[in-house]
Protein backbone atom coordinates (compact mmCIF):
# COMPACT_ATOMS: atom_id res chain seq x y z
CA UNK A 1 0.00 0.00 0.00
CA UNK A 2 2.62 2.75 1.07
CA UNK A 3 4.39 1.69 -2.05
CA UNK A 4 1.42 2.29 -4.43
CA UNK A 5 0.66 5.60 -2.55
CA UNK A 6 4.11 7.15 -0.94
CA UNK A 7 3.19 10.28 -1.09
CA UNK A 8 -0.06 9.93 1.46
CA UNK A 9 1.06 7.66 3.98
CA UNK A 10 3.63 8.45 7.38
CA UNK A 11 6.09 5.32 8.17
CA UNK A 12 6.47 4.59 11.93
CA UNK A 13 8.72 2.06 13.09
CA UNK A 14 7.74 0.24 16.20
CA UNK A 15 10.47 -1.44 18.11
CA UNK A 16 9.32 -4.05 20.96
CA UNK A 17 11.21 -5.21 23.99
CA UNK A 18 14.71 -4.57 23.96
CA UNK A 19 15.17 -5.53 27.69
CA UNK A 20 18.41 -4.20 28.49
CA UNK A 21 20.35 -6.97 30.27
CA UNK A 22 21.44 -5.82 33.40
CA UNK A 23 22.43 -7.77 37.15
CA UNK A 24 18.65 -9.61 37.03
CA UNK A 25 19.27 -10.77 33.62
CA UNK A 26 21.66 -13.78 33.84
CA UNK A 27 22.12 -14.69 37.94
CA UNK A 28 25.88 -13.35 37.53
CA UNK A 29 27.50 -11.17 39.90
CA UNK A 30 27.28 -7.28 38.81
CA UNK A 31 30.19 -5.82 36.97
CA UNK A 32 31.18 -9.19 36.24
CA UNK A 33 33.28 -10.24 33.00
CA UNK A 34 30.80 -12.63 31.45
CA UNK A 35 28.21 -9.92 32.34
CA UNK A 36 29.87 -7.58 31.16
CA UNK A 37 30.51 -8.96 27.76
CA UNK A 38 27.12 -11.11 27.16
CA UNK A 39 25.53 -6.81 27.67
CA UNK A 40 28.18 -5.48 24.95
CA UNK A 41 27.34 -7.66 22.26
CA UNK A 42 23.66 -7.19 23.31
CA UNK A 43 23.59 -3.74 22.97
CA UNK A 44 25.58 -3.80 19.98
CA UNK A 45 23.56 -6.18 17.84
CA UNK A 46 20.46 -3.69 18.98
CA UNK A 47 22.91 -0.85 18.04
CA UNK A 48 23.54 -2.06 14.64
CA UNK A 49 19.94 -3.13 13.83
CA UNK A 50 18.51 0.06 14.70
CA UNK A 51 21.53 2.12 12.90
CA UNK A 52 21.60 -0.37 10.14
CA UNK A 53 17.78 -1.51 9.35
CA UNK A 54 15.52 0.78 11.29
CA UNK A 55 17.18 4.01 10.71
CA UNK A 56 17.30 3.81 6.54
CA UNK A 57 14.02 3.14 6.51
CA UNK A 58 13.82 6.90 7.45
CA UNK A 59 10.71 6.90 9.62
CA UNK A 60 8.84 9.40 10.31
CA UNK A 61 8.09 8.33 14.01
CA UNK A 62 9.49 5.35 16.24
CA UNK A 63 7.25 3.62 18.57
CA UNK A 64 8.69 1.92 21.53
CA UNK A 65 6.35 -0.69 22.84
CA UNK A 66 8.09 -1.36 26.37
CA UNK A 67 10.31 -3.14 28.92
CA UNK A 68 12.95 -1.02 27.75
CA UNK A 69 15.28 -2.36 30.91
CA UNK A 70 15.62 -6.23 33.02
CA UNK A 71 14.90 -5.19 35.74
CA UNK A 72 13.57 -1.97 36.29
CA UNK A 73 11.73 -1.95 39.39
CA UNK A 74 14.56 -3.71 40.97
CA UNK A 75 17.57 -1.16 40.15
CA UNK A 76 18.74 1.32 42.51
CA UNK A 77 18.34 5.02 41.16
CA UNK A 78 22.51 4.50 39.74
CA UNK A 79 22.06 2.06 38.52
CA UNK A 80 18.77 2.47 36.57
CA UNK A 81 20.47 5.50 34.85
CA UNK A 82 23.06 3.51 33.82
CA UNK A 83 20.82 1.38 31.82
CA UNK A 84 18.64 4.65 30.91
CA UNK A 85 22.28 5.91 28.91
CA UNK A 86 23.03 2.71 27.28
CA UNK A 87 19.32 2.83 26.02
CA UNK A 88 19.35 6.24 24.60
CA UNK A 89 22.98 5.37 23.09
CA UNK A 90 21.59 2.05 21.54
CA UNK A 91 18.91 3.68 19.64
CA UNK A 92 21.03 6.79 19.56
CA UNK A 93 18.36 8.67 21.18
CA UNK A 94 20.72 11.98 21.95
CA UNK A 95 20.95 12.34 17.97
CA UNK A 96 17.04 11.82 17.31
CA UNK A 97 16.20 16.10 17.78
CA UNK A 98 18.83 16.28 14.69
CA UNK A 99 16.69 13.97 12.59
CA UNK A 100 13.06 15.56 13.44
CA UNK A 101 11.67 11.92 14.27
CA UNK A 102 9.24 12.07 16.78
CA UNK A 103 9.67 9.15 19.78
CA UNK A 104 6.61 7.62 21.87
CA UNK A 105 7.12 5.52 24.90
CA UNK A 106 5.13 3.08 26.46
CA UNK A 107 5.59 1.18 29.81
CA UNK A 108 6.32 -2.39 30.24
CA UNK A 109 5.54 -4.40 33.76
CA UNK A 110 9.98 -3.95 33.40
CA UNK A 111 9.69 -1.23 33.63
CA UNK A 112 7.53 -0.26 36.17
CA UNK A 113 6.00 -3.46 37.56
CA UNK A 114 2.87 -5.28 37.67
CA UNK A 115 0.40 -4.06 39.83
CA UNK A 116 1.50 -5.04 43.01
CA UNK A 117 4.93 -3.79 42.34
CA UNK A 118 3.11 -0.19 41.71
CA UNK A 119 1.25 -0.25 44.42
CA UNK A 120 4.36 -1.02 46.84
CA UNK A 121 6.87 0.97 45.15
CA UNK A 122 5.50 4.60 43.62
CA UNK A 123 9.41 5.93 43.38
CA UNK A 124 9.50 3.32 40.21
CA UNK A 125 6.45 5.11 39.03
CA UNK A 126 7.78 8.60 39.60
CA UNK A 127 11.55 8.02 37.85
CA UNK A 128 9.92 6.46 35.14
CA UNK A 129 7.68 9.30 34.16
CA UNK A 130 10.49 11.52 34.76
CA UNK A 131 12.16 10.37 32.14
CA UNK A 132 9.40 8.85 29.60
CA UNK A 133 6.60 11.05 30.13
CA UNK A 134 3.22 10.36 31.37
CA UNK A 135 1.90 6.52 31.20
CA UNK A 136 -1.92 7.20 29.50
CA UNK A 137 -1.92 9.20 26.51
CA UNK A 138 -2.69 9.65 22.56
CA UNK A 139 -1.00 11.25 19.88
CA UNK A 140 -1.98 11.54 16.22
CA UNK A 141 0.37 10.45 13.17
CA UNK A 142 -0.78 11.38 10.07
CA UNK A 143 -4.70 10.89 10.00
CA UNK A 144 -4.09 7.87 12.28
CA UNK A 145 -4.71 8.53 16.28
CA UNK A 146 -2.71 6.19 18.69
CA UNK A 147 -3.90 5.74 22.20
CA UNK A 148 -1.42 4.35 24.66
CA UNK A 149 -2.64 2.57 27.98
CA UNK A 150 -0.62 1.51 31.16
CA UNK A 151 -1.56 -2.39 30.63
CA UNK A 152 0.15 -2.98 34.13
CA UNK A 153 -2.84 -1.42 35.75
CA UNK A 154 -5.66 -2.43 34.03
CA UNK A 155 -6.68 -5.59 36.13
CA UNK A 156 -5.52 -4.15 39.53
CA UNK A 157 -7.49 -3.46 42.44
CA UNK A 158 -10.57 -0.92 40.79
CA UNK A 159 -9.66 1.18 44.50
CA UNK A 160 -6.09 2.05 43.65
CA UNK A 161 -5.23 5.14 42.50
CA UNK A 162 -3.25 4.13 39.46
CA UNK A 163 -5.53 1.73 38.09
CA UNK A 164 -9.03 3.87 38.41
CA UNK A 165 -6.39 6.76 36.57
CA UNK A 166 -5.65 4.77 33.76
CA UNK A 167 -9.70 3.15 33.14
CA UNK A 168 -10.60 7.08 33.34
CA UNK A 169 -8.06 8.02 31.07
CA UNK A 170 -9.87 5.24 28.78
CA UNK A 171 -13.50 6.15 29.63
CA UNK A 172 -12.37 9.92 28.32
CA UNK A 173 -10.84 8.43 24.84
CA UNK A 174 -14.21 6.99 24.46
CA UNK A 175 -16.54 10.01 24.51
CA UNK A 176 -14.53 12.28 22.29
CA UNK A 177 -16.17 11.68 18.43
CA UNK A 178 -13.29 11.20 16.38
CA UNK A 179 -13.53 9.85 12.47
CA UNK A 180 -9.60 9.09 12.39
CA UNK A 181 -9.03 5.47 12.45
CA UNK A 182 -7.59 4.60 16.18
CA UNK A 183 -4.89 2.51 16.85
CA UNK A 184 -4.14 0.55 20.44
CA UNK A 185 -0.92 0.21 21.84
CA UNK A 186 -0.66 -1.82 25.00
CA UNK A 187 2.57 -3.61 26.26
CA UNK A 188 0.46 -6.82 27.68
CA UNK A 189 -1.28 -8.77 24.88
CA UNK A 190 -5.12 -8.62 24.74
CA UNK A 191 -6.73 -12.18 26.03
CA UNK A 192 -6.90 -14.67 23.58
CA UNK A 193 -8.73 -18.10 24.20
CA UNK A 194 -6.09 -21.26 25.00
CA UNK A 195 -4.02 -22.63 22.31
CA UNK A 196 -5.28 -20.11 19.98
CA UNK A 197 -2.65 -19.96 17.11
CA UNK A 198 -0.41 -17.33 16.16
CA UNK A 199 0.48 -17.30 12.43
CA UNK A 200 2.88 -18.82 10.07
CA UNK A 201 5.94 -16.02 11.83
CA UNK A 202 5.71 -17.62 15.38
CA UNK A 203 8.79 -19.77 16.33
CA UNK A 204 8.31 -20.72 20.22
CA UNK A 205 5.03 -22.38 21.34
CA UNK A 206 2.07 -20.66 22.45
CA UNK A 207 2.10 -19.78 25.71
CA UNK A 208 -1.43 -19.81 27.33
CA UNK A 209 -2.65 -17.54 29.94
CA UNK A 210 -1.00 -17.42 33.12
CA UNK A 211 -1.91 -14.92 35.85
CA UNK A 212 -0.20 -15.08 39.30
CA UNK A 213 -1.81 -13.13 42.57
CA UNK A 214 -0.15 -12.04 45.60
CA UNK A 215 -0.73 -13.94 48.71
CA UNK A 216 -1.30 -10.84 51.13
CA UNK A 217 -2.94 -8.48 49.00
CA UNK A 218 -4.25 -10.77 45.55
CA UNK A 219 -2.35 -8.36 43.57
CA UNK A 220 -1.07 -9.02 40.19
CA UNK A 221 2.61 -10.38 40.15
CA UNK A 222 2.55 -11.88 36.51
CA UNK A 223 0.01 -11.84 33.39
CA UNK A 224 1.00 -12.34 30.24
CA UNK A 225 -2.28 -11.26 28.56
CA UNK A 226 -4.81 -8.92 30.24
CA UNK A 227 -7.76 -10.87 31.29
CA UNK A 228 -11.08 -11.87 29.64
CA UNK A 229 -13.13 -9.20 30.94
CA UNK A 230 -10.82 -6.50 31.08
CA UNK A 231 -9.80 -7.21 27.69
CA UNK A 232 -13.92 -6.67 26.29
CA UNK A 233 -14.43 -3.63 28.19
CA UNK A 234 -11.11 -2.02 26.66
CA UNK A 235 -12.01 -2.93 22.85
CA UNK A 236 -15.88 -1.70 23.50
CA UNK A 237 -15.16 1.66 24.86
CA UNK A 238 -12.34 2.43 22.19
CA UNK A 239 -13.36 0.76 18.78
CA UNK A 240 -9.78 0.10 17.67
CA UNK A 241 -9.26 -1.01 14.03
CA UNK A 242 -5.65 -2.61 14.84
CA UNK A 243 -4.01 -3.32 18.44
CA UNK A 244 -0.36 -3.58 18.69
CA UNK A 245 1.21 -5.23 21.96
CA UNK A 246 4.73 -6.95 22.98
CA UNK A 247 5.28 -8.60 26.00
CA UNK A 248 5.49 -12.01 24.73
CA UNK A 249 8.85 -11.50 23.22
CA UNK A 250 7.93 -13.60 19.58
CA UNK A 251 5.51 -12.81 16.82
CA UNK A 252 1.63 -13.66 17.07
CA UNK A 253 -0.99 -12.18 15.08
CA UNK A 254 -4.51 -13.14 16.21
CA UNK A 255 -8.31 -11.50 15.46
CA UNK A 256 -10.70 -10.39 18.82
CA UNK A 257 -14.15 -10.40 18.34
CA UNK A 258 -16.22 -7.38 19.78
CA UNK A 259 -19.52 -5.59 19.47
CA UNK A 260 -18.28 -3.46 17.07
CA UNK A 261 -16.83 -6.15 14.80
CA UNK A 262 -13.30 -7.87 14.12
CA UNK A 263 -10.04 -6.55 14.98
CA UNK A 264 -7.06 -7.58 14.40
CA UNK A 265 -4.09 -7.62 17.17
CA UNK A 266 -0.29 -7.85 15.91
CA UNK A 267 1.77 -8.67 19.08
CA UNK A 268 5.45 -7.24 18.12
CA UNK A 269 8.61 -9.81 18.90
CA UNK A 270 11.59 -8.55 20.77
CA UNK A 271 14.37 -6.57 18.98
CA UNK A 272 16.98 -8.34 21.46
CA UNK A 273 18.04 -11.59 20.09
CA UNK A 274 18.69 -12.23 24.14
CA UNK A 275 15.49 -12.50 24.86
CA UNK A 276 14.48 -16.43 23.95
CA UNK A 277 13.53 -15.64 20.29
CA UNK A 278 15.99 -16.42 17.77
CA UNK A 279 14.91 -14.45 15.17
CA UNK A 280 14.01 -10.55 16.74
CA UNK A 281 12.24 -8.41 15.01
CA UNK A 282 10.67 -5.11 14.08
CA UNK A 283 7.64 -3.72 12.53
CA UNK A 284 7.06 -1.16 9.70
CA UNK A 285 3.78 0.67 10.06
CA UNK A 286 2.32 2.95 7.36
CA UNK A 287 -0.32 5.61 8.89
CA UNK A 288 -2.73 7.25 6.12
CA UNK A 289 -2.23 10.88 5.30
CA UNK A 290 -5.67 10.92 4.00
CA UNK A 291 -8.77 12.30 5.34
CA UNK A 292 -10.89 8.88 6.15
CA UNK A 293 -14.13 9.25 3.91
CA UNK A 294 -16.26 6.57 5.61
CA UNK A 295 -16.05 3.10 8.35
CA UNK A 296 -15.38 0.70 5.21
CA UNK A 297 -11.96 2.33 4.82
CA UNK A 298 -10.92 2.88 8.38
CA UNK A 299 -8.63 -0.13 8.37
CA UNK A 300 -7.38 0.34 4.79
CA UNK A 301 -5.91 3.77 6.43
CA UNK A 302 -3.21 1.36 8.37
CA UNK A 303 -0.55 -1.44 6.43
CA UNK A 304 1.97 -3.16 8.61
CA UNK A 305 5.23 -4.90 7.66
CA UNK A 306 7.30 -7.19 10.16
CA UNK A 307 10.52 -6.96 9.23
CA UNK A 308 12.81 -9.91 10.79
CA UNK A 309 16.80 -9.29 11.57
CA UNK A 310 20.13 -11.47 11.19
CA UNK A 311 19.71 -14.56 13.52
CA UNK A 312 23.00 -13.52 16.08
CA UNK A 313 23.23 -17.34 17.40
CA UNK A 314 23.49 -18.58 14.07
CA UNK A 315 26.26 -16.20 13.08
CA UNK A 316 28.47 -17.13 16.29
CA UNK A 317 27.77 -20.64 15.96
CA UNK A 318 29.13 -20.50 12.37
CA UNK A 319 32.30 -18.53 13.88
CA UNK A 320 32.82 -20.84 16.38
CA UNK A 321 32.56 -23.78 14.02
CA UNK A 322 35.35 -22.05 11.76
CA UNK A 323 37.74 -21.80 14.38
CA UNK A 324 37.26 -25.59 15.87
CA UNK A 325 38.11 -26.51 11.97
CA UNK A 326 41.00 -23.86 11.98
CA UNK A 327 42.68 -25.66 15.03
CA UNK A 328 42.56 -28.67 13.71
CA UNK A 329 43.90 -27.96 10.65
CA UNK A 330 46.81 -26.53 12.22
CA UNK A 331 46.98 -29.72 15.21
CA UNK A 332 46.70 -32.02 12.28
CA UNK A 333 49.06 -30.82 9.86
CA UNK A 334 52.44 -32.78 9.78
CA UNK A 335 55.24 -31.14 11.56
CA UNK A 336 57.69 -31.42 8.79
CA UNK A 337 56.11 -29.12 7.20
CA UNK A 338 56.93 -29.03 3.43
CA UNK A 339 58.68 -32.40 4.38
CA UNK A 340 55.94 -34.02 4.35
CA UNK A 341 55.92 -33.84 0.28
CA UNK A 342 58.60 -36.53 -0.10
CA UNK A 343 56.62 -39.24 -1.42
CA UNK A 344 54.95 -36.78 -3.73
CA UNK A 345 58.70 -35.26 -4.94
CA UNK A 346 59.80 -39.11 -5.27
CA UNK A 347 56.74 -40.20 -7.19
CA UNK A 348 56.98 -36.88 -9.99
CA UNK A 349 60.64 -38.07 -10.64
CA UNK A 350 59.27 -41.32 -10.90
CA UNK A 351 56.96 -40.18 -13.53
CA UNK A 352 59.60 -38.10 -15.66
CA UNK A 353 61.55 -41.11 -15.83
CA UNK A 354 58.78 -42.94 -17.25
CA UNK A 355 58.34 -40.07 -19.75
CA UNK A 356 62.07 -39.44 -20.68
CA UNK A 357 62.63 -43.15 -21.20
CA UNK A 358 59.58 -42.63 -24.42
CA UNK A 359 57.68 -45.50 -22.57
CA UNK A 360 54.63 -43.37 -22.98
CA UNK A 361 55.81 -42.75 -27.00
CA UNK A 362 55.52 -46.03 -27.98
CA UNK A 363 53.35 -47.57 -30.16
CA UNK A 364 51.92 -49.13 -33.43
CA UNK A 365 50.12 -47.50 -36.76
CA UNK A 366 46.57 -49.44 -36.92
CA UNK A 367 47.35 -51.76 -39.88
CA UNK A 368 44.61 -51.67 -42.17
CA UNK A 369 46.43 -53.52 -45.49
CA UNK A 370 46.69 -57.18 -46.38
CA UNK A 371 47.43 -59.83 -44.76
CA UNK A 372 50.56 -60.86 -46.35
CA UNK A 373 52.77 -57.92 -45.74
CA UNK A 374 55.13 -57.25 -43.05
CA UNK A 375 56.20 -53.87 -40.89
CA UNK A 376 59.79 -53.32 -40.30
CA UNK A 377 60.60 -51.30 -37.27
CA UNK A 378 62.98 -48.35 -37.45
CA UNK A 379 64.68 -46.08 -34.62
CA UNK A 380 65.88 -42.70 -35.44
CA UNK A 381 68.29 -40.71 -33.81
CA UNK A 382 65.71 -39.02 -31.14
CA UNK A 383 64.50 -42.68 -30.25
CA UNK A 384 61.69 -42.69 -32.45
CA UNK A 385 60.13 -45.62 -32.98
CA UNK A 386 58.45 -46.13 -37.25
CA UNK A 387 57.11 -48.93 -38.92
CA UNK A 388 58.02 -49.70 -42.33
CA UNK A 389 55.86 -51.48 -44.64
CA UNK A 390 57.48 -54.13 -46.57
CA UNK A 391 55.68 -57.01 -49.17
CA UNK A 392 55.81 -60.29 -47.40
CA UNK A 393 57.93 -62.46 -49.57
CA UNK A 394 58.02 -65.84 -47.46
CA UNK A 395 56.79 -66.77 -44.59
CA UNK A 396 59.02 -65.71 -41.15
CA UNK A 397 60.61 -69.66 -39.62
CA UNK A 398 61.49 -68.47 -36.69
CA UNK A 399 59.28 -67.90 -33.74
CA UNK A 400 61.34 -65.88 -31.56
CA UNK A 401 61.14 -63.21 -34.52
CA UNK A 402 57.67 -63.25 -35.61
CA UNK A 403 55.07 -61.40 -33.82
CA UNK A 404 51.67 -62.99 -35.00
CA UNK A 405 48.34 -60.64 -35.55
CA UNK A 406 44.74 -60.90 -37.46
CA UNK A 407 46.48 -58.76 -40.03
CA UNK A 408 50.22 -58.68 -41.09
CA UNK A 409 53.13 -59.21 -39.55
CA UNK A 410 55.68 -56.90 -37.86
CA UNK A 411 59.65 -57.63 -37.81
CA UNK A 412 61.65 -56.51 -34.62
CA UNK A 413 65.63 -55.93 -35.80
CA UNK A 414 68.22 -57.31 -33.18
CA UNK A 415 68.98 -52.95 -32.98
CA UNK A 416 65.15 -52.61 -31.74
CA UNK A 417 65.30 -55.93 -29.13
CA UNK A 418 68.60 -54.25 -28.03
CA UNK A 419 67.26 -50.61 -27.41
CA UNK A 420 63.87 -51.77 -25.95
CA UNK A 421 65.75 -54.32 -23.52
CA UNK A 422 67.80 -51.11 -22.02
CA UNK A 423 64.75 -49.06 -21.96
CA UNK A 424 62.91 -51.85 -19.69
CA UNK A 425 66.19 -52.63 -17.48
CA UNK A 426 66.24 -48.65 -16.92
CA UNK A 427 62.06 -48.60 -15.97
CA UNK A 428 62.52 -51.53 -13.78
CA UNK A 429 65.93 -49.89 -12.27
CA UNK A 430 63.53 -46.61 -11.48
CA UNK A 431 61.10 -48.62 -9.86
CA UNK A 432 63.30 -50.90 -7.85
CA UNK A 433 65.18 -47.42 -6.82
CA UNK A 434 61.91 -46.29 -5.75
CA UNK A 435 60.60 -48.89 -3.59
CA UNK A 436 64.30 -48.73 -1.97
CA UNK A 437 63.87 -45.29 -1.03
CA UNK A 438 59.81 -45.75 0.15
CA UNK A 439 60.92 -48.90 1.90
CA UNK A 440 64.09 -47.06 3.87
CA UNK A 441 61.87 -43.75 4.56
CA UNK A 442 59.21 -46.52 6.04
CA UNK A 443 61.68 -47.88 7.78
CA UNK A 444 63.93 -45.05 9.39
CA UNK A 445 64.15 -45.67 12.99
CA UNK A 446 62.84 -42.63 14.99
CA UNK A 447 64.78 -40.35 16.76
CA UNK A 448 65.70 -40.38 20.39
CA UNK A 449 64.88 -37.25 20.60
CA UNK A 450 61.54 -37.38 18.87
CA UNK A 451 59.93 -38.73 21.61
CA UNK A 452 56.25 -39.14 21.54
CA UNK A 453 55.68 -36.52 24.48
CA UNK A 454 57.74 -34.34 22.53
CA UNK A 455 56.05 -34.54 19.33
CA UNK A 456 52.58 -33.39 20.89
CA UNK A 457 54.48 -30.55 22.56
CA UNK A 458 56.01 -29.75 19.44
CA UNK A 459 52.60 -29.77 17.70
CA UNK A 460 51.05 -27.52 20.80
CA UNK A 461 53.87 -25.01 20.24
CA UNK A 462 53.66 -24.75 17.07
CA UNK A 463 49.99 -24.35 16.85
CA UNK A 464 50.14 -21.62 19.43
CA UNK A 465 52.72 -19.99 17.35
CA UNK A 466 50.32 -19.99 14.58
CA UNK A 467 46.68 -18.86 16.62
CA UNK A 468 49.28 -16.28 18.00
CA UNK A 469 49.94 -14.92 14.29
CA UNK A 470 46.56 -15.16 12.87
CA UNK A 471 45.29 -13.50 16.11
CA UNK A 472 47.65 -10.51 15.60
CA UNK A 473 46.45 -10.13 11.95
CA UNK A 474 42.86 -10.23 13.00
CA UNK A 475 41.70 -9.36 16.80
CA UNK A 476 43.46 -5.51 15.83
CA UNK A 477 41.01 -5.39 13.01
CA UNK A 478 37.94 -6.87 14.63
CA UNK A 479 38.36 -4.76 17.53
CA UNK A 480 38.50 -1.97 15.05
CA UNK A 481 35.42 -2.59 13.37
CA UNK A 482 33.17 -3.39 16.70
CA UNK A 483 33.92 -0.04 18.78
CA UNK A 484 33.34 1.69 14.85
CA UNK A 485 30.08 0.09 15.03
CA UNK A 486 29.54 1.22 18.67
CA UNK A 487 30.87 4.90 18.37
CA UNK A 488 29.71 5.81 15.14
CA UNK A 489 27.27 8.45 14.97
Amino acid sequence: MEAQHPGNYVKIAVVADPQLMDKTSLGLPPKSLALEISQFYTDLFMRRAFLASILPLKPDAILFLGDYFDGGPSLSDEEWKESLSRFKHIFDLKTQGKRNTQVYYLSGNHDIGYASVLSHKPEVVRRYEQEFGIRNYRFTVGKVEFVVVDAQTLDGHSQGSLTSASWDFIKNVSMDVNLNPRVLLTHIPLYRPDWTTCGPYRYSPVINQRVFHAVHDQEIVYQNYITEEKSKYLLDLLRPVLILSGHDHDQCTVTHMSKHGPVMEHTVGTISWQQGNLYPSFMLLSASNDTIQNDSSLQDAISTQLCFLPMQTHIYIWYLSQFVLTLLALLLWPTNGLGSWRYCRVFMEYTRSLISSNIFRSGAKEKNEDENCEYEMIWDAEGSMHLVKKTSKAPLTHSSERGLSERGNAVMRSTARRQISQETELSTAVDMNMDVELDMMAKLPPRASKSRTKKVIRRLMRTLRMLTVIAAVNVPLYMMLLFKDWTEQ
